[in-house]
């Protein structure tokens, strides 16, 4: 498998945290989306949507992280990401396409380009914007993992939850959001990072990140 990703996209990152709890191995391309790389004729040609995270794998190229975590699940059946019964894969499902649907699509970087330019609303401004929607979405998903009295992990070990959760908690911690009132979000965020596949799926582990080549 061929991974072609961001280091720092959340999609990316968790499509990487999949990868590595299932156990499967791939090799990491970076796509540089801060120079429009995604962009490229010769990865559109691969990719209609040009966008990343796209996975050459079983001589097809797949794109879409949600589709993708889900097509490996069915391909990939051993060290499932969503739980046995209905009803837990309903309350993982809930919770995962809550921040999946709702937060990706207004705080992907296309958007902040587009507030920064041709809109030209300052830097603050982004910020206000980019924490705005966090908290619209993370305080119903932190009253969520209340209600389900949920421990270090939503389940019994982490799945596609987690794979969705912990990339949008790193990007909140980047643009400086309040987690204090999340604490079982936070608590989760602490056990997953723990693990050997979360950190080996971190951005500054990757092989086109700055962090790991400076």
């Amino acid at each position: 498998m061929r991974l072609f990703g961001y280091y720092r996209s959340s999609t990316s990152y968790r499509l990487r945290i999949a990868l590595e709890l299932k156990g499967l191995e791939y090799e990491n391309v970076g796509v540089n989306l801060l120079e429009d790389g995604q962009k490229d004729p010769a990865f559109t040609s691969r990719n209609p949507f040009g966008s990343v995270p796209m996975l050459e794998a079983d001589g097809r190229d797949r794109a879409q992280s949600m589709a993708l975590i889900e097509w490996l699940d069915e391909a990939y059946p051993e060290n499932p990401l969503l739980p046995q019964t209905i009803e837990d894969r309903y309350t993982a499902r809930e919770l995962t396409y809550a921040i999946a649907t709702e937060l990706h699509a207004p705080l992907n970087l296309p958007v902040l380009k587009y507030l920064k330019k041709p809109l030209g609303h300052p830097q603050s401004v982004i910020d206000h914007w980019y924490r705005h929607w966090l908290k619209r979405t993370l305080d119903p998903v932190e009253a969520r993992l209340k209600q389900l009295d949920a421990g270090p992990f939503l389940f019994d070990k982490p799945g596609i939850f987690e794979c969705i959760l912990i990339p949008q908690v790193y990007n909140a911690r980047r643009f400086h959001y309040d987690l204090t009132l999340h604490p079982r979000i936070t608590r989760i965020e602490a056990a997953c990072l723990a693990l050997p596949a979360f950190q080996r799926a971190h951005p500054d582990k990757q092989n086109d990140s700055p962090e790991r080549n400076a």
